[in-house]
């Protein structure tokens, strides 16, 4: 979550102490971050492309695109492109990564029963894995592991990217569209609903299961006819 010294900086709230463990990151790149805010919308694909790329920066981006959108609202929308965008392309270079050394990953580990077991399931359920974190905003998930997995399994990376962006969409929108509405209460606002947002996650993770499971039994089932 994002800090009250970062809505200080933002010109937002004023507060006498600004505890270091509010941060968001870690204290020595607190002035990194306040660059990054005074660029605007560049300043967000930036931290973007460094979280997503494998930089651990928690709430970093959320926190950035709520303060843009904040601070001046007719930049809003063009830090959630730029957040969408920056992740995308921090999460393909990861992807990457694993996808080329995946050749050797895959060989080792699918020759057993287990491992096509594992694989088959990754390849059906495991995107969900992947769009849940992407999709909720505020609470953190391991969503890179999930990534660099779906590179190391063979995922196709245009299913890959479609899936990614349309969890990034909502997410960012609707962080900028809050921070245009709310201001400087935006962040405490999702401080105080993160049990909702559990809640959401974990919702749309069982209806998307589900959903999948559905549709896989709808083509199966034909085949098991012809049989």
């Amino acid at each position: 979550m994002a800090s009250c010294a970062l809505l200080t900086r933002a010109g937002l709230r004023r507060l006498p102490t600004c505890p270091t463990s509010e941060l968001p990151i870690g204290a020595s790149l607190i002035n990194f971050f306040n660059a990054l805010l005074s660029w605007g919308p560049w300043g967000v694909l930036l931290l973007a492309i460094f979280d997503s790329g494998g930089v651990p920066i928690v709430g970093g981006v959320d926190a950035l695109v709520v303060l843009v959108a904040a601070l001046d609202h007719s930049q809003g929308y063009w830090a959630a492109a730029a957040a969408i965008v920056g992740s995308v392309i921090g999460s393909l270079f990861l992807f990457f990564i694993a996808r080329k050394g995946g050749e050797a990953y895959l060989h080792h580990h699918t020759l057993s029963s287990r491992g096509r077991h594992l694989r088959a399931w990754f390849l059906e359920y495991g995107l969900l894995t992947v769009f849940v974190p992407a999709f909720v905003p505020v609470i953190p998930m391991p969503v890179k592991i999930f990534i660099l997995s779906a590179g190391a399994l063979g995922v196709n990376p245009v299913t890959f990217i479609l899936v990614l962006t349309a969890a990034r969409i909502p997410r960012y929108v609707f962080l900028a569209w809050l921070g245009t509405r709310l201001g400087k209460e935006t962040l405490p606002y999702l401080r105080q609903h993160i049990w909702e947002l559990v809640i959401l996650a974990a919702a749309l993770f069982l209806i998307l299961y589900l959903g999948i499971r559905w549709l896989h039994h709808r083509r199966i089932r034909p085949l098991l006819h012809e049989r």
